[in-house]
């Protein structure tokens, strides 16, 4: 299994321009949460516990954060949960507001990737392995993480494989 390192340091490749990643700030959390909006309906409720395909994917998701690394893995749990709450919220709207809200965050989120990868010069990392779509978000959190001063040796050994 590939570790943190090596895909950050994949996705990473995609991304050596500052002005794409900052478009990612912006675009990935506008996907992520507008892919919970979409998947927190339907919803079943088991043993009085409410389960949509949002929770289902974000236990997923979670998983494989936290078994790449315990820091950025409950932060990204974290921020999850936070997207599927919001999600479930937006769900309880009518229909076409549930499906404006959820449609427009992700057609906006890709508008702002496709604006950054024009600015970097190539084509998004997805495009060459489907895996990026999963390390995305976690692409955004290492790098406002590395922006606070955190994880300073992880942030050196995926820019070391640049040099």
């Amino acid at each position: 299994m590939k570790t943190i390192t090596d895909h950050l340091a994949s996705y990473a490749a995609y991304h050596r321009d500052r002005r794409n990643i900052l478009t990612h700030l912006v675009g990935i959390p506008m996907i992520v949460v507008a892919i919970m909006i979409l998947l927190s309906r339907p919803t079943w409720l088991i043993s009085d516990f409410i389960l949509s395909p949002a929770i289902i994917v974000s236990a997923v998701a979670a998983l494989f954060y936290l078994k790449l690394d315990s820091v950025l893995g409950v932060i990204m749990t974290l921020l999850l949960g936070l997207c599927v709450w919001l999600g479930s919220h937006v769900a309880l709207l009518e229909t076409t507001l549930w499906l404006a809200w959820g449609i427009g965050l992700f057609v906006v989120g890709w508008i702002f990737q496709f604006i950054g990868h024009y600015f970097e010069g190539r084509k998004p990392a997805f495009v060459d392995d489907i895996m990026g779509l999963a390390i995305g978000p976690l692409f955004v959190v290492a790098e406002v993480v590395f922006m606070l001063g955190g994880k300073k040796q992880l942030h050196q050994a995926i820019e070391a494989r640049f040099k």
